[in-house]
């Protein structure tokens, strides 16, 4: 890979962070720069993160447990086609995958037995009835 080039698809990019050239010798200072906090390339005066979140503006909330389980939940209920997809805008009703949905947080709550807080148990124990009775209801419909 040639000085600061960058390789991008299937879902991934791969950028030329060595420390060394072709020829094992030391990159100077101006062709490579580390961001000490965040280990980021630095090329120029601008370090690869901040060139991210200028392309990407938006602020994602921070992922924990609750918001990944109440994300989930959403997609479930995208399945039972309650709430438009947000990327298509239309409303499907996907029982298998609303099942499957339902299933995965079945495991989360089976796997993290004992290591939750009140809260987040309480939290997955309703998300889990709400949907479980919800599918069982859809089945009912046809």
């Amino acid at each position: 890979m040639a000085k600061d080039e960058t390789i991008e698809g299937n879902g991934f990019v791969v950028r030329d962070r060595r420390q060394f050239t072709a020829g094992g010798e030391v990159k100077t200072e101006a062709e490579t720069k580390r961001d000490d906090t965040t280990g980021a390339v630095q090329t120029g005066t601008e370090t690869q993160k901040e060139k991210d979140q200028k392309q990407d503006p938006v602020k994602l909330p921070e992922i924990n447990f609750p918001s990944f389980i109440l994300s989930l939940s959403s997609s479930a209920l995208i399945h039972f086609g309650d709430i438009p997809d947000p990327v298509s805008g239309t409303k499907a009703r996907n029982l298998p995958m609303a099942k499957q949905t339902i299933d995965i947080l079945g495991v989360l709550k089976e796997k993290t037995q004992g290591n939750l807080t009140n809260d987040e148990e309480q939290l997955l124990d309703s998300l889990l009835h709400d949907l479980r009775i919800k599918y069982v209801e859809e089945r009912k419909k046809g």
